[in-house]
């Protein structure tokens, strides 16, 4: 069965019958619940039901409403910090001699995986040291009852790093009480032996950036 988020479930009398009302504290937990979305099941049983409400202008919030008692103008430095520490150190092996290993059949990880994810989590330890981290390579560390959760992937796109191929980058983010707060992310962009980055940066309610400079979706809508 194929579940979307409405605003509200349409659901026939006979599909109430065949179908009982989900609740979403089924799929995601209930501080998900905010926005007052419903699971809406699809005419089709494999095509979900697209809904006049995902269609509006009115969107559901997904951000975090706040950034807690850390202001957001230090925590997104602290998360462009970390990611572009990373960064360094990817730098610094891309047009070097890879030594590969697998996590899974199709699934590389890199001696640089490692030493990008622990150079990160040295600039958030020494910021934050009771906050709650999740990283890639190393899994959960921290205190578990912290309201902020760290996500970290070191080398996003491992395969193409590892290739040569110039479609990678280092991600950082944190969430709020589950919610987003502030990301960062570094993309490496050229080539063999004339690499560059670019760093891609938010926070909740703060806007985009790309190297400093506001971004923003186009404003033609057909």
């Amino acid at each position: 069965m194929s579940i979307v988020f409405s605003a509200a479930a349409t659901l026939s009398p006979r599909s109430r019958l065949l179908f009982p009302p989900l609740s979403f504290s089924h799929t995601y937990p209930t501080k998900f619940h905010r926005n007052g979305w419903h699971p809406s099941l699809s005419k089709s049983r494999t095509q979900p039901l697209i809904t006049n409400s995902l269609l509006s202008d009115k969107f559901p919030t997904v951000g975090s409403l706040s950034t807690g008692p850390i202001p957001s103008t230090h925590l997104i430095e602290v998360v462009k910090t970390a990611a572009q520490t990373g960064a360094q150190v990817v730098m610094e092996a891309v047009n070097k001699p890879r030594n590969i290993t697998y996590k899974g059949l199709t699934d590389l990880v890199t001696e640089t995986d490692k030493m990008s994810e622990a150079a990160i989590l040295e600039v958030v330890k020494k910021n934050f040291e009771d906050h709650l981290i999740l990283g890639e390579e190393g899994g959960v560390i921290g205190d578990a009852a912290s309201d902020y959760l760290w996500c970290i992937d070191p080398l996003d796109g491992t395969t193409n790093f590892a290739h040569g191929y110039p479609s990678f980058a280092v991600s950082v983010g944190v969430l709020y009480r589950g919610n987003p707060a502030a990301a960062a992310v570094v993309e490496f962009v050229g080539g063999s032996m004339c690499w560059n980055t670019r760093l891609f940066s938010a926070t909740a309610g703060g806007g985009a950036f790309c190297n400093g400079q506001r971004i923003q979706v186009s404003a033609t809508n057909q």
